[in-house]
C-alpha cells in the first residue's frame, strides 16, 4: 500500500469494539415493560443498536413522538446506571488491543455514543487510560458520518487521518472513515441489518471476526 504508514488503529465502541448489546436490550425491555409493551427478542432488536436507542425503540412499538421522547429518556437514564453489567469484548478483541499496543501503535474510539455514556464505559471495561482518543457522538458539533470526529480523534491522538484505520458496524463509520481520508474496514461480526450490504460501502477490507483485524494490520505494516 504505496505511501501508507499505519500509526493508529480507531475503533467504534458498541458493535465493533465492545459487545454492549446485553445491556442495552435489557434496559430497552425494562422500557418497554415499563411502558405496558411486551419485551422484543433479542435478535430482532440487536441489528439496530449500531444507529441509537430511539432507533431501536421504534422498531419495537408504532408510537407518538411525545411517548417516545419519554421511553427514550427512560431507556437511556435506565442504561447510564447499568452501563456495563453484561457487556463484554468480542472474542479476541482483547487480545487484538494487546497486539496493537506490542507494534508500538496507538489505538483509540469514535463513537456515536454520547459522552455520559461513553466516558464511563470505557472506564467499566478499563480502557480509559490504554485510548490515544475517545471521541463521543457530542464531543465534535457533528457526528459520523461527518469526518470532523474523525479529524477530532486524529488531533487528540496526534497522528495524521492518512496513516490510521478506522473500523466499525455500520455504513455510516465507513462513509466517516472514508471522508476523513483514513483506511477502513467493515466489522461483519457486528450488528448489521438484514438488509445491509457491507461489500457495497467501500471498506479497504472486510473483517469477519477480530482475529482477521490483526492479520490486515501485519499486512499493512510498513516493515
Amino acid at each position: 500500500m504505496t505511501g501508507f504508514k499505519l500509526d493508529c488503529v480507531l475503533f467504534d465502541l458498541d458493535g465493533t469494539l465492545v459487545d454492549t448489546a446485553p445491556d442495552l436490550i435489557a434496559c430497552l425491555n425494562k422500557t418497554l415493560l415499563a411502558h405496558g409493551f411486551p419485551e422484543a427478542p433479542t435478535e430482532s432488536v440487536r441489528p439496530f443498536i449500531s444507529h441509537g436507542a430511539m432507533p431501536m425503540i421504534k422498531h419495537c412499538v408504532n408510537v407518538d413522538d411525545s411517548l417516545a421522547q419519554r421511553m427514550l429518556a427512560f431507556m437511556l437514564d435506565t442504561y447510564e446506571q447499568n452501563i456495563a453489567e453484561h457487556s463484554r469484548f468480542f472474542q479476541g478483541i482483547a487480545d487484538s488491543l494487546a497486539a496493537i499496543e506490542q507494534l508500538g501503535l496507538k489505538w483509540g474510539v469514535v463513537t456515536n455514543k454520547k459522552s455520559r455514556f461513553t466516558v464511563p464505559l470505557m472506564d467499566a471495561m478499563q480502557l480509559s487510560e490504554r485510548a490515544a482518543c475517545i471521541i463521543s457522538g457530542d464531543t465534535t458539533a457533528n457526528s459520523k458520518p461527518h469526518p470532523e470526529p474523525m479529524l477530532a480523534a486524529c488531533r487528540q491522538a496526534g497522528v495524521s487521518p492518512e496513516n490510521c484505520v478506522y473500523i466499525g458496524d455500520a455504513v455510516h463509520d465507513i462513509t466517516a472513515g472514508k471522508r476523513a481520508n483514513m483506511k477502513t474496514l467493515a466489522a461483519l461480526y457486528g450488528y448489521l441489518k438484514s438488509d445491509d450490504q457491507p461489500h457495497t460501502w467501500g471498506a479497504d477490507a472486510l473483517i469477519e471476526q477480530p482475529p482477521q483485524l490483526m492479520e490486515w494490520i501485519h499486512a499493512n505494516l510498513c516493515h
